[in-house]
């Protein structure tokens, strides 16, 4: 993987919804002062937990807090995704939009107008569309690149061999490929061949972390996290992690804690760092935003790393 790791990535997707404006403001302003840089977002949040029924909300409250903040544009890089916004509102994902030419375009016109800029540091391709020709995806990312209205671009939940034949049509094309992928990926593991009940998620693999490392591409995990269930005992972790492994994980992880004065959480996210991987924080609180930009001083030895990896 190449030397341009972003560090901790401020998770948006709930603002708007979940979390309200000014909560959501003082959130941005929180990683900003503590020299986070990074935001990321998607047309299609929250699709799910908005009234409406289609997305917009957080790259609304990202383009309202970017206007009430004048220069903040010059200390964030704004990374966000198309591919999932329901067109039907209250319908997905029948009539997601999909990577067609015609709704990456018009995706990607939409999100600028929602957050009120003249173009985002990254551009996802949310998921996988295999109703459209890749050489089609690959195309319309690249005018975007070409255009400037995205700086790069990215795919999101794609298979290794995917992002591959879509970096190799792109290289025949004379388009930008894709140079990072964003995945599902924390300390603990589910059990092997384990369906995700989040539609549209995708683990991290081997073969993702092989293909990154070989091709110098960015790796960024989602749900690093998960959703608080290492520290708080009203998340539990979901049944998929109930095995002998997570047992191990947790007790090493509780071990390593007080040997380096540091949360669970942050330590979750210094062993994200060691393998040159983003983690994508989502927060509701500014104490959560304090907690994780301060993982960035948690160091880990290679004996401590070898515990986790024989636990695992």
């Amino acid at each position: 993987m190449n030397n341009t790791n972003p560090g901790i990535v401020l998770g948006t997707m709930g603002f708007g919804t979940q979390v309200d404006p000014d909560t959501s403001f003082a959130l941005l302003d929180s990683f900003v002062a503590g020299g986070g840089d990074w935001l990321d977002t998607a047309n299609c949040y929250s699709f799910w937990a908005d009234p409406s029924g289609v997305g917009g909300a957080s790259e609304r409250v990202i383009g309202a807090w970017l206007r009430a903040r004048p220069g903040a544009r010059d200390s964030v890089r704004i990374a966000t995704k198309v591919r999932q916004n329901p067109l039907v509102p209250h319908v997905w994902p029948e009539s997601a939009e999909g990577l067609s030419a015609r709704a990456v375009h018009a995706g990607m016109e939409e999100s600028l107008e929602r957050l009120g800029v003249d173009h985002v540091d990254m551009l996802w391709a949310h998921a996988e569309d295999r109703t459209v020709p890749l050489e089609e995806t690959v195309g319309a990312f690249g005018e975007l690149v070409a255009k400037g209205t995205a700086l790069r671009v990215g795919a999101a939940n794609h298979t290794a061999w995917r992002v591959e034949r879509a970096r190799s049509l792109a290289r025949e094309q004379g388009a930008e490929p894709w140079t990072a992928l964003q995945l599902r990926h924390s300390l603990v593991q589910p059990r092997p061949l384990t369906p995700l009940a989040e539609g549209g998620h995708r683990h991290l693999t081997p073969d993702d972390l092989d293909l990154a490392a070989s091709e110098g591409l960015d790796v960024w995990a989602y749900s690093s996290l998960l959703w608080g269930s290492y520290t708080r005992p009203d998340k539990p972790f979901q049944d998929i992690y109930d095995h002998p492994g997570t047992t191990r994980v947790l007790a090493v992880l509780d071990d390593i804690a007080d040997e380096v004065s540091a949360t669970r959480n942050q330590v979750v996210l210094a062993w994200l760092f060691h393998q040159g991987i983003a983690p994508i924080v989502g927060v509701s609180r500014v104490q959560h935003v304090e907690e994780a930009l301060a993982a960035r001083d948690v160091r880990l030895n290679g004996e401590q790393l070898a515990r986790f990896e024989a636990a695992r």
